[in-house]
């Protein structure tokens, strides 16, 4: 039943209580101790554009209405702070009362989480303080930086690099960048 490793699952939620619901696992699990058993909570959303009385209006549509996705590991503890948030009505992909719901596939994960231009996370960068990397993805792709902090739990570092002759910091998640 326990599982140590994260993966993604879907919830099932009460549509229009997305964001409510994101925000209060969220809020529950950090209140609860749980954040080294649940670690994101999306609401997938494209960006809408239309044109209203000759003004462009940008809305944030639902990708899935009624589902959010959460990145966790499996147990009884966190499976019951998720399934008990109010808001969710179930995970998808689970049968019967007490079982554990079925993971999304590494491939649908990579799918969604590139279409919402979000990064997976999933890099073992091997890397110190003031070592000088190339920014492989995103805004800044193919400059090179220094590190100036590495967050290996969140999977996120710092790196000043140099912009229009000023040096500038940013933050990058490690599958962003490459070592020189």
């Amino acid at each position: 039943m326990e599982s140590l490793e994260k993966n993604w699952y879907v919830l099932h939620t009460y549509s229009g209580y997305e964001n409510k619901v994101k925000a209060n696992i969220e809020s529950r699990a950090q209140s609860m101790g749980m954040e080294d058993n649940i670690f994101r909570v999306v609401v997938p959303e494209e960006e809408e554009r239309e044109i209203k009385n000759g003004k462009e209006k940008i809305t944030a549509k639902k990708t899935f209405p009624g589902y959010v996705l959460v990145e966790m590991i499996m147990s009884d503890d966190s499976w019951y702070i998720v399934r008990n948030t109010p808001g969710v009505t179930g995970f998808v992909g689970s049968h019967g009362a007490g079982s554990k719901p079925a993971p999304l596939l590494e491939e649908e994960v990579a799918q969604i989480l590139q279409k919402l231009g979000i990064s997976r996370r999933t890099s073992d960068l091997d890397v110190e303080l003031g070592e000088v990397v190339t920014i492989k993805a995103g805004a800044f792709t193919g400059l090179t930086g220094e590190i100036t902090e590495l967050d290996n739990e969140k999977q996120k570092l710092k790196v000043n690099i140099d912009m229009f002759g000023r040096e500038t910091s940013t933050e990058l998640d490690f599958d962003q960048v490459d070592k020189l």
